[in-house]
């Protein structure tokens, strides 16, 4: 089971962060800290799985951005890059050729994607159809609520 994800940027500016545990503000700040630091340290060759604490850390880079998991110590890391890549996938489906400013100025989509592949740490939904599907419909509620909204009340 998937413990938290986050994305950064090569600076090390968290961009994403979903958390599938409880755990304080406090301890949060110091593990994005910690796994920015450790990810953006390694060499660009160098084996994308690591072990952090009692937790394997699975990361995977994107163009200028970093995908980072952690993981349980008995959980599979090929399954955890199929997952950055398929939530990657996901958000070039729906982005088109997703980019940091992507996610920076619709980071409640990149979330909502997100929820909609993940919950709980485990994968909700495989098919990407279906998921592409579910986010077109909440797109169009939204617009069908905006217009709904903008009409005067009489």
């Amino acid at each position: 089971m998937m413990r938290f994800m986050l994305l950064f940027s090569r600076q090390g500016k968290l961009r994403l962060q979903k958390w599938f545990m409880a755990i304080g503000e406090r301890e949060k700040k110091k593990i994005i800290r910690d796994m920015t630091q450790m990810v953006l340290a390694r060499k660009p060759k160098t084996c994308n799985f690591l072990t952090w604490k009692d937790l394997k850390i699975v990361y995977k880079r994107y163009a200028s951005l970093y995908f980072c998991c952690a993981m349980e110590e008995g959980d599979n890391e090929l399954l955890a890059l199929e997952i950055l890549h398929r939530y990657v996938e996901l958000l070039d489906k729906y982005f088109g050729n997703v980019c940091e400013l992507d996610i920076i100025f619709n980071f409640e989509k990149a979330y909502f994607i997100l929820d909609e592949f993940l919950m709980g740490g485990e994968i909700q939904e495989t098919s990407k159809l279906l998921i592409s599907k579910s986010i077109e419909e909440s797109d169009m509620l939204q617009e069908t609520m905006e217009e709904y909204m903008s009409k005067p009340a009489f």
